[in-house]
């Protein structure tokens, strides 16, 4: 079958993209320019929602609003290193699961040359997420909590169109689930209405490339791993029916 060139060179972009794009852990100190930033968002609005609600609602940092942000969530995580995030976390992985998160895990520790038994240095690096990574911007991502559990999902696609818009402009990106665990703090400092629930946080700008912790980069399970097609007949077997019939 003949692939229209306009859709592979479609898939081509895209694939660089979703390739490229890594979760970033050293950022360089350069800002990210408003014209950037709004570019970002201007491409991320268009994700799909159900209904079309479009339930998320995003505060961005920069500049010094970033740095104020940066230290007095630090304080707060040390103050309440156990944290209460407004959607619970997993009580646990396990299986495949637990597998995948561990050998990302083995990876960023490897790469830093941190000993699995350095729980020291283990921790200072998780406490990474709180200093933002060093990150020059931050969005915060919250969701109306009347909508329910799809709106988390709505919200979920949006963080996704944010972080392929983002590597299309050239920046970098952390998606941050651990930013949740201080939900109220969040909600607080950046006066968002209690009614809204905080989702996640997305640390962005231009990676320190040179930092050993943007060094390996997470596997990605094989599609027959993640899909079962019902009903789909082999190109092959199709193929090998027509030329017979003809």
């Amino acid at each position: 079958m003949t692939v229209p060139r306009d859709v592979t060179t479609n898939v081509e972009v895209l694939n660089g993209l979703m390739s490229e794009r890594f979760t970033c852990r050293a950022y360089r100190a350069e800002q990210v320019p408003e014209a950037t930033i709004q570019g970002i968002l201007q491409l991320a609005r268009n994700t799909a929602s159900w209904c079309n609600v479009q339930p998320w609602q995003v505060v961005i940092t920069s500049g010094e609003a970033t740095d104020l942000f940066r230290g007095a969530l630090m304080d707060e995580a040390r103050a309440h290193p156990e944290g209460e995030p407004d959607i619970p976390f997993p009580p646990g992985y396990h299986g495949i699961y637990k597998a995948r998160r561990q050998e990302t895990g083995y990876q960023l520790y490897a790469a830093l040359g941190i000993a699995r038994e350095d729980r020291e240095r283990r921790q200072e690096q998780s406490f990474e997420n709180f200093r933002l990574f060093g990150a020059p911007h931050v969005a915060i991502v919250s969701v109306p909590a009347e909508i329910g559990p799809y709106a988390i999902a709505d919200c979920g696609q949006f963080v996704g169109s944010f972080l392929l818009a983002a590597r299309a402009y050239g920046v970098d990106t952390t998606p941050q689930a651990a930013l949740a665990q201080h939900s109220a703090f969040i909600r607080g400092h950046f006066e968002i209405p209690e009614t809204q629930r905080i989702l996640c946080g997305i640390s962005f700008g231009y990676a320190d490339r040179e930092h050993p912790a943007n060094s390996f980069r997470t596997r990605r399970a094989a599609a027959d791993e993640i899909a079962r097609l019902v009903g789909q007949e082999p190109v092959g077997e199709a193929e090998s029916r027509v030329s017979e019939a003809g």
